[in-house]
C-alpha cells in the first residue's frame, strides 16, 4: 500500500494551529478530544451535525445563542474548530478527513494528501480565526472554559489536584515553561495517551488533564 511522504501543505498545518487568534492556553478548544473519541470508535465517516447531536447528547455541547441561526453557525464554527486542530495533531500518523459530510479518521493518510489538505487551506484558515466567530475573546473564553469544565466532569478529573510545580513536572517541562511550551505539550501528551487511541490509558489521561487544568486556571 502507497503511504502519504510528509508534505509541504502537512507540515505547515501546525503553524496555522499556532497563529490562530486565540492562541493563550485558556483558549484550547476543548471539544477536539470527545470528538476523537466518537471518531476514533467508529469505522464509519460522521455529518458534522451528527457530530453536534452526538456530544449534546452526553452533555458536553449546550445551545449558544438564543438565536436559532446565530446557534447553529456558533456550533458548525467550534466543532469545525475543533477538527482541523485535531487533523493538525494527528499527521502524519493518521489523515483526519474534514469534508462537513464525511468526517472520518483513516489510519493511513493518502498518497494525495498535499492535495487533499490543499483543497482545504481556504476553509481551514476561516475556521481557526477566531475573529470570525463574531464574539469579544472575553465571551470565548468564557464559553470555552465552560466547555472544559463540562468534559472534565464527564471523564472523572478532580478539580484542583495538582499544585502548579507537579502539574508541570507531569508535562515534563521546567518551572518556567511559556505558554506555547505548555499548550505544544499537553497537545503531544493528551493525544498520546487518549484512551481511544493504540497505547493510551485512561489513567494517564486522566493525569494529563488535571494537570492541564492546573496551568490553565493558573495563567
Amino acid at each position: 500500500m502507497l503511504v502519504a511522504k510528509s508534505s509541504p501543505t502537512a507540515a505547515r498545518l501546525e503553524d496555522a494551529s499556532s497563529s490562530s487568534q486565540c492562541f493563550a492556553i485558556k483558549g484550547d478548544n476543548p471539544l477536539i478530544w470527545p470528538l476523537l473519541t466518537l471518531l476514533q470508535r467508529s469505522n464509519r465517516s460522521w455529518k458534522v451535525h451528527h457530530l453536534a447531536a452526538a456530544l449534546q447528547e452526553k452533555g458536553l455541547m449546550r445551545e449558544l445563542d438564543t438565536d436559532p441561526q446565530k446557534a447553529l453557525f456558533k456550533q458548525n464554527f467550534l466543532l469545525m474548530n475543533a477538527l482541523f486542530e485535531l487533523q493538525a495533531m494527528l499527521l502524519p500518523g493518521s489523515y483526519l478527513q474534514t469534508k462537513a459530510m464525511e468526517i472520518q479518521i483513516f489510519r493511513i493518510p493518502p498518497i494525495n494528501l498535499d492535495s487533499q489538505l490543499s483543497q482545504d487551506d481556504a476553509l481551514r484558515a476561516y475556521y481557526l480565526d477566531w475573529q470570525h466567530y463574531d464574539t469579544c475573546p472575553d465571551i470565548i473564553q468564557e464559553m470555552l472554559e465552560s466547555f472544559w469544565q463540562r468534559y472534565e466532569d464527564y471523564i472523572g478529573t478532580r478539580h484542583n489536584a495538582l499544585p502548579k510545580r507537579q502539574a508541570l513536572e507531569v508535562f515534563e517541562l521546567a518551572q518556567d515553561a511559556s505558554d506555547r511550551e505548555i499548550r505544544k505539550q499537553w497537545r503531544k501528551l493528551a493525544l498520546q495517551w487518549h484512551p481511544d487511541r493504540d497505547g493510551g490509558d485512561a489513567a494517564q489521561f486522566k493525569r494529563v488533564c488535571e494537570a492541564w487544568q492546573t496551568l490553565r486556571e493558573s495563567r
